[in-house]
């Protein structure tokens, strides 16, 4: 995940909505219920070592639990390639977060360490295949010693799978659900009616924020792949989701056709120097990588078969 997509994506995740909606849809455990969720309180994920070494977290909040005031932390992750040793760093994570518990005396009624839900939101094409608790990173050993062996899972999020199985509702109004179908859309038409349903679950004034952070999530990911340069100058001045929904909406009806002249005129480029056929492949490879173009609409403007096409889309994505 760049760092413009990587900053967004955290303001996101910064909201009270956002992590609601990501606990209630998401996390299927029954102790959720007994969560006071409107109680929900972002931390500082600025946590500071002995030896005085900063290291920066991701967005933490915690919320009470229960009918005390026990606090479940939420570590949350965002990690766009497969890391093979997430669970370690998850183990650093957690324990950086506890001494600084430890130090501000945040502690629960019986003087123990509050809960740490970790979290990892992953957004690549390739399925998560890491380990998902530390221990299975330690080499078993025989006779007693597989006893110290640390023990630490996390609850990961794959955002494409999710994607693939989940049951999608409107009716849930899920926002965490529609930011994982935007970053997954099939087509910039399937991505236009996703915001449009934002538009309408997030009309309260005390959504404003979120909206302004919906905003610039799809001004710093989606667009760049949408909007020619020559008018990012002025979707970069919007603020306003109805009105990111209204243009988008307006201008998808040219971009089609823009990019049909584009794939063409790019055929014909490379037609006169490597024949048609490869012509047709890299046209549809590019279009492919540079829009969001569903495979029909590829097919039709190439001229190869829908099938050529959805092969094409799955080599790219190894």
């Amino acid at each position: 995940m760049n760092n413009q997509h990587d900053l967004s994506y955290k303001l996101l995740f910064s909201e009270p909505r956002v992590v609601r909606d990501l606990l209630t849809g998401f996390v299927k455990e029954e102790w959720i219920d007994r969560l006071d969720l409107d109680s929900l309180e972002k931390v500082s994920s600025t946590f500071v070592t002995d030896d005085l070494r900063d290291r920066e977290g991701d967005v933490i909040w915690r919320v009470r639990f229960g009918d005390e005031w026990v606090y479940v932390y939420l570590l949350i992750e965002f990690q766009s390639t497969v890391d093979p040793f997430m669970a370690l760093r998850i183990m650093t994570y957690v324990g950086l977060l506890y001494q600084e518990l430890v130090k501000q005396k945040k502690l629960t009624q019986d003087g123990k360490l509050p809960p740490v839900l970790p979290i990892v939101l992953y957004n690549g094409e390739k399925r998560w295949n890491a380990a998902l608790n530390v221990a299975e990173l330690v080499q078993p050993v025989p006779g007693g010693l597989e006893h110290y062996r640390p023990d630490l899972p996390y609850l990961l999020l794959d955002e494409g799978a999710i994607v693939t199985s989940e049951q999608w509702s409107e009716e849930t109004r899920n926002v965490v659900s529609a930011i994982f179908r935007l970053e997954h859309h099939r087509d910039q038409q399937d991505a236009i009616d996703l915001i449009g349903l934002l538009v309408q679950w997030l009309q309260a004034p005390e959504q404003t924020q979120l909206r302004r952070h919906f905003v610039l999530w799809i001004r710093r990911v989606l667009l760049p792949s949408w909007v020619p340069e020559s008018e990012e100058a002025e979707w970069q001045s919007l603020n306003d989701l109805n009105e990111v929904h209204n243009m988008l909406a307006e201008r998808a009806k040219k971009w089609p056709e823009q990019w049909k002249q584009e794939g063409l005129e790019e055929g014909r480029r490379e037609g006169r120097q490597e024949g048609v056929v490869e012509t047709r492949l890299e046209t549809a490879r590019n279009l492919v990588r540079e829009t969001s173009l569903a495979d029909e609409a590829i097919a039709s403007t190439t001229g190869l078969s829908i099938s050529e096409v959805a092969e094409l889309r799955a080599e790219l994505r190894h």
